[in-house]
């Protein structure tokens, strides 16, 4: 009995010791979850102070090289294919016989109104002397000198047809695709022969609209391409839209002239380098400081553990930082992330 007695003691003792231990570690547990809970008690997020620097003003687009000149030549009459005179690479000149169409219909036409045309010229010769003399009225004459006229003009639209059948390159530069072969029948407006020049190549660029009033037409602009990246080309700009397109981006064109070698190829990627002139200091933000995109126009700026949104003025784009022309101060530091989460007035951790 006394040995029972012994055990039940030591047992109680034992569930007495475990609950204190259980009950000291609830009470730890609940004290850390109150620092932590402290602690996390806002949104994290990373913040830069802006200030006025020196801003890089070197402004690098990207776009495709095209050739001076892209013409696709198209059959002005209907017919049979009679000879092909060029293939695809060949160079040509503007006015070169390129393919000739079957006119022996054409050349009857030209034959028989050249026919009219001779015997109205010598009616008309004839009616002249006879008027002289009295013998035709001048209302006869005027008549005869009409139907020269009208047969001078069927002999010029005949010719006119006739020559249609001879196609003939109206730009310089190289076939760089052709359609047709000797025997193939063509129709008024079918594509025969494509014809590029690229004595100068031109860079398709477009240029956004904080950028666009620091460019000129005539400006000298430094050219890249990715597959020469050692080397660099010297472009002219030669035209700027007068109107910008759906993204607010107006489409430039550069023109880099042939420096003989033809590097260069219509097709390829290339990089325009506008550098401009003036370097004050100005305003800058981090692009990351945005909410969503430049173009809305909003960051957040940390104020006493809250994020504040704040409407600014953006101006030109200068890479990975922004103008800003008005709605921010040097010295206040802008949210660069954890924006998502954040609403105006919510509380923030700054995250170092």
């Amino acid at each position: 009995m006394k040995k029972i007695i012994i055990t039940g003691v030591i047992t109680l003792a034992a569930l007495a010791g475990i609950m204190y231990v259980l009950k000291n570690n609830k009470a730890k547990n609940d004290e850390a979850t109150a620092i932590v809970a402290q602690k996390s008690d806002g949104v994290a997020v990373r913040t830069a102070k802006i200030e006025m620097k020196t801003a890089n003003t070197t402004v690098i687009s990207n776009g495709t090289f095209a050739p001076l000149q892209d013409l696709n030549l198209s059959a002005e009459t209907a017919g049979q294919v009679q000879k092909v005179f060029v293939k695809e690479g060949d160079k040509v000149s503007v006015g070169q016989t390129l393919a000739i169409i079957k006119s022996d219909k054409f050349n009857v036409a030209v034959n028989n109104a050249q026919a009219a045309y001779n015997n109205a010229v010598a009616d008309a010769q004839r009616f002249e002397s006879a008027y002289a003399s009295g013998g035709v009225t001048k209302q006869q004459l005027d008549q005869v000198k009409l139907q020269l006229e009208n047969a001078k003009n069927n002999l010029s639209s005949s010719r006119l047809n006739a020559g249609d059948a001879i196609i003939r390159a109206t730009i310089p530069g190289y076939i760089n695709s052709k359609s047709i072969e000797p025997g193939s029948f063509v129709s008024p407006g079918q594509g025969l022969f494509e014809i590029v020049n690229i004595s100068a190549l031109k860079l398709k660029i477009t240029v956004d609209e904080k950028n666009v009033s620091t460019i000129k037409l005539g400006d000298k602009v430094t050219v890249e391409s990715p597959v020469f990246p050692n080397e660099k080309f010297e472009g002219t700009i030669t035209f700027i839209a007068p109107k910008a397109d759906a993204s607010l981006n107006f489409p430039v064109e550069i023109q880099i002239n042939d420096s003989g070698d033809q590097k260069l190829r219509a097709g390829m990627y290339g990089n325009a380098i506008f550098t401009q002139k003036e370097e004050t200091p100005t305003l800058l933000v981090p692009r990351s400081a945005f909410v969503g995109s430049v173009s809305s126009n909003e960051v957040f700026i940390a104020k006493d553990g809250k994020a504040i949104l704040k409407k600014v003025k953006a101006g030109r784009s200068f890479g990975d930082t922004i103008e800003i022309i008005d709605g921010l101060s040097e010295g206040d530091e802008v949210i660069i992330s954890g924006q998502v989460n954040l609403t105006d007035n919510s509380s923030i951790q700054i995250l170092q």
